[in-house]
């Protein structure tokens, strides 16, 4: 029954559309061509995987990417250096089993050896307290409202500070150790694998 958090997989992308596109209105819908421009773009793209089934995932990228969310130019407009969390999406039947709270575990360990700052955002419109509550049990806190002009939703945009990054960069500047829990993403690696077909 143990959760497992790991780097997301070329061949589940089908699921991860599927998982994302039946969350319900508290996640904007994606399609094929968004997951794979996750997939080949984000810097932090996990599933959890629960008794050997995808049980959901979190996309996130950091402060210099070239993500095009309203939500994220939204935070950066503010913020010179931060990890934004894009979506989780958990499975309706694992929902308040543990794997919201593992998936913020993992990306907090990842951003806070990397960014001074987590940032994400609650839809408000849905019957937002949950989620809302969720967030703020983490840390988080609002420092703002944005109004998502492409699809005229009310967001509240939050934000946590990373307490062990000062000491990470006094420590480590920006040469993190060899370690397995510590690397990012092969992007560079899976472009080339992409274009070479291997």
């Amino acid at each position: 029954m143990s959760i497992v958090i790991r780097d997301v997989r070329e061949h589940e992308l089908d699921s991860v559309l599927a998982l994302n596109n039946n969350a319900g209105l508290a996640i904007l819908p994606l399609d094929a061509a968004r997951v794979r421009r996750f997939y080949e773009q984000a810097e932090y793209f996990r599933v959890a995987e629960r008794d050997g089934n995808l049980a959901g995932f979190l996309v996130g990228f950091g402060s210099d990417s070239e993500h095009d969310s309203s939500n994220f130019a939204w935070f950066r407009e503010r913020h010179p250096s931060f990890f934004y969390i894009d979506r989780i999406v958990v499975a309706s039947r694992r929902r308040g089993g543990g794997v919201g709270r593992a998936f913020y575990a993992d990306v907090q360990s990842y951003a806070e050896l990397r960014y001074p700052l987590l940032c994400c955002e609650v839809f408000l419109d849905h019957g937002a307290d949950p989620a809302l509550l969720f967030h703020g049990s983490f840390g988080f806190r609002e420092v703002g409202q944005n109004i998502m002009a492409d699809v005229g939703v009310r967001a509240s945009m939050l934000m946590k500070e990373l307490c062990s990054y000062p000491w990470v960069r006094q420590t480590y500047g920006g040469r993190l150790p060899d370690e397995p829990w510590a690397r990012t993403r092969d992007l560079a690696g899976l472009r080339e694998q992409r274009a070479t077909g291997t």
